[in-house]
């Protein structure tokens, strides 16, 4: 078997970007709370518009009634059902089954204590609640009496839970509070004075940086479901899930763009655009950096557009499919939600056009007519990040000779076997699921046997990977889980030219 290269993180490396890590981890670590809960918010969303007393179909045992006389279910699955399947989710991640139990009491209290919607209350108790019997286990770890281990356990974990409890409701609910009414304070502002579509100057250069998830379900989420419970919709689930500005900015590079970038955008609009992996439109706006001004002026127009009809949507549109998003439309708000899709790929589409014309003569005079991953190493050498640096002289036969010649080339030398591939993301279901889908292909009809492809999440990187994918921008965090495997950066997860270099590592192994 050839020797591979591999990228080892050395302390350059780590304290690189580190700021940017930070949020995207925080990001990641609030989207694994979210995310895995998204289909109780499609469903409550469902249950919204269709029988609220303004729905399609108003039924007061399900919607409840205007005068309040009849509860219903929405209030109730919004009160209780979301925040506590997100507080269990929360205390699991940090402590497994004994932190979501003594997480979800916590979180019990902040929910009771308050009127408001306690979404943002179980998002920091229920992780909270699980660290701190965490730590108090580790206190009586290896002491304990054979026999008293499920005493001492339950009684522990029941009155931890009883004094987070009475904390929660009486104390952290009135903060949780006092944060959320501040917020929408804020956001009230925004809207009132025609303001929101700035926030597109924050929103869309955070999604392409992968920074969207401390921002989305950190904020926007809680006060979207707040909006909803107050008129049946919300403008917020649509500042970030608009499918516009991808979709104008993939129709720009497919009729003006050159090389590579022309050739694959069409297929990414499908998935983008139908498939809501909105991931894939990122390298092109990375490979044209000028291209954040386009797609912040569609974001911000089709913002705009929804503030101008009072438009928005009962749940959040997740993942960002044309398919989700009228799903979740309320019928009041279909002219306006489908305005703001079309004119924000309008306008993403016009500016993008015309940075792609007025530079069109200069891109098809840079190396490989064009070529994206090019663009892209160039972009980063300009940067003075070369994050590509662990797929130099990618695999296989560029493969430092020793350890000493790794260690002066920025990687080291392994001869571990590639068993174990996984394509890493932010969330591991958008991207990362589509990445390992075409690897896969590429490696069955390879003929190559023996190599598992999956997807996650970098947060649930074990540690067992040999050879891990992820888009460049993650590569850093990826290394932090697991610094002994092989590390691929990739720009374009439809088409990559390391997914060959990895088939024939694969082959000649």
């Amino acid at each position: 078997m050839t020797t591979s290269s591999v990228a080892a993180p050395d302390a350059p490396a780590k304290s690189r970007g580190g700021a940017r890590v930070a949020v995207q981890k925080f990001g990641t670590f609030l989207s694994g709370m979210v995310m895995p809960n998204i289909a109780i918010f499609i469903a409550w969303g469902i249950i919204t518009a269709f029988f609220i007393p303004d729905g399609w179909t108003p039924v007061a045992a399900l919607g409840g009634s205007r005068d309040g006389s009849v509860v219903g279910v929405v209030g109730p699955i919004l009160t209780y059902l979301i925040p506590l399947a997100i507080a269990i989710q929360g205390g699991r991640m940090v402590y497994e089954t004994r932190g979501a139990v003594v997480g979800s009491i916590f979180s019990m209290g902040v929910i009771l204590g308050s009127d408001s919607t306690m979404i943002l209350g179980a998002m920091i108790c229920g992780p909270l609640g699980a660290y701190i019997i965490k730590q108090l286990d580790r206190l009586w770890d290896g002491k304990i009496k054979p026999g008293f281990e499920m005493l001492v356990n339950n009684y522990a974990a029941g009155i931890l839970g009883f004094g987070l409890f009475l904390a929660g409701f009486f104390w952290l609910s009135k903060v949780f509070t006092g944060i959320a009414t501040a917020l929408g304070a804020a956001v009230e502002f925004l809207i009132n004075h025609s303001l929101l579509p700035l926030a597109s100057v924050f929103i869309e250069p955070a999604k392409v940086f992968f920074l969207n998830n401390a921002i989305n379900h950190g904020v926007l989420d809680q006060l979207g479901v707040d909006q909803v419970k107050e008129s049946g919709k919300s403008i917020l689930f649509l500042l970030e899930a608009n499918p516009g500005p991808g979709l104008g900015l993939l129709l720009a590079f497919t009729i003006f763009g050159v090389g590579i970038a022309r050739s694959t955008a069409p297929g990414a609009i499908i998935i983008q655009f139908f498939g809501g992996i909105h991931e894939i439109y990122f390298p092109y706006v990375l490979q044209k950096p000028v291209m954040f001004i386009a797609v912040i002026l569609g974001g911000g127009t089709g913002v705009l557009t929804n503030v101008i009809f009072n438009s928005g949507l009962t749940a959040p549109a997740s993942p960002g499919s044309i398919f989700a998003v009228f799903l979740n439309t309320p019928r009041d708000s279909f002219l306006g939600v489908t305005l703001s899709v079309v004119l924000s790929a309008a306008v993403t589409f016009a500016v993008a056009s015309f940075f792609l014309l007025a530079t069109r003569k200069r891109d098809r005079e840079m190396g490989n007519d064009g070529d994206m991953s090019a663009a892209m190493a160039k972009l980063q050498a300009n940067k003075g990040r070369d994050v590509n640096s662990a797929t130099a002289g990618l695999l296989g036969n560029n493969a430092p000779a020793n350890t000493e010649e790794a260690a002066t080339s920025g990687t080291t030398a392994t001869a571990t076997r590639v068993q174990n591939l996984v394509f890493a993301c932010d969330a591991g279901m958008g991207s990362s699921a589509m990445g390992a889908s075409v690897l896969r292909n590429k490696i069955k009809k390879a003929g190559i046997e023996g190599v598992t492809v999956t997807n996650k999440a970098i947060a649930n990187l074990s540690g067992d990977e040999d050879l891990i994918i992820t888009q460049e921008e993650l590569t850093d965090r990826a290394k932090q889980k697991n610094p002994n495997a092989q590390h691929v950066s990739v720009g374009n997860f439809m088409n990559a030219p390391q997914y060959d270099q990895v088939v024939d590592q694969l082959k000649n192994q």
